[in-house]
């Protein structure tokens, strides 16, 4: 099959094989997704399911045992580690659970950092900076370090780091997981409002209340897909193989 020119990310028959020397896990197994430019999809599922997996190969982070993989119409399983890194730097924004922010860093320098990996210009750097961190509601504490922000401030500033890269998509992986209620609510509504705002959103998250907040939802078993909605309005995830009138076709 060829790739599809509307969508920002095609996986196809995409697997993921750990070995050791006493046993072999299959961490996914034929994956076929299809995100297009615009969308906010929920990737659900029981621990050890294979969402992280799935998220770290849509990502650039790992590479696929088997299948094709399209980011942008272009094929990337096959891609060297240094091209990965230069497509992966431009093309992907992370959000992390742990907020991956280092700590000895001020929180502009944390949010300047990856752009200064693709040798950008100081004013254009500055510039980017500026505009996520306002959009985030975090200028305020631009010369504070990590350890003087709160988690859910820590997490707004992850999400900056993300955005000012402009990248084609933004992933979260489980990005409420180290936040109370309060600030897991307010970092999904800023997620909700970038969405509104245009940024395709991929997340991963084990709480249905924030599984909710996306228009698509993915669910994963074993490394399979077993249900997607499709971004269809009002439309609840059913079985593979099975309609809505419970019949199966």
């Amino acid at each position: 099959m060829e790739q599809d020119g509307n969508s920002l990310i095609k996986l196809e028959g995409v697997s993921k094989v750990f070995t050791t020397e006493e046993v072999e896990t299959r961490a996914l197994d034929e994956i076929d997704l299809d995100i297009c430019p615009g969308e906010y999809l929920s990737v659900s599922g029981p621990s050890g399911c294979g969402k992280s997996t799935l998220l770290s190969l849509i990502g650039l982070l790992d590479s696929p045992t088997g299948g094709r993989y399209w980011l942008k119409s272009r094929p990337v399983e096959t891609l060297d580690f240094n091209e990965r890194a230069r497509i992966r730097n431009r093309e992907v924004g992370f959000i992390f659970q742990s907020f991956n922010l280092i700590g000895d860093l001020t929180i502009q320098e944390n949010v300047e950092l990856p752009l200064t990996y693709r040798g950008m210009m100081a004013s254009e750097r500055k510039r980017r900076v500026a505009e996520a961190l306002e959009k985030v509601g975090m200028t305020h504490r631009i010369r504070h370090y990590p350890a003087q922000l709160s988690g859910g401030e820590q997490q707004r500033v992850a999400v900056a780091r993300a955005l000012a890269g402009e990248p084609a998509i933004l992933l979260a992986d489980e990005p409420t997981g180290n936040l109370d209620s309060k600030n897991g609510e307010a970092v999904m509504r800023l997620l909700d409002e970038l969405h509104r705002q245009g940024a395709t959103l991929c997340i991963v998250t084990h709480d249905p209340r924030f599984t909710a907040h996306a228009e698509r939802v993915v669910r994963l078993l074993d490394g399979r897909i077993v249900n997607d909605n499709g971004g269809a309005p009002g439309m609840e995830p059913t079985e593979k193989g099975e309609s809505h009138d419970g019949q199966i076709h």
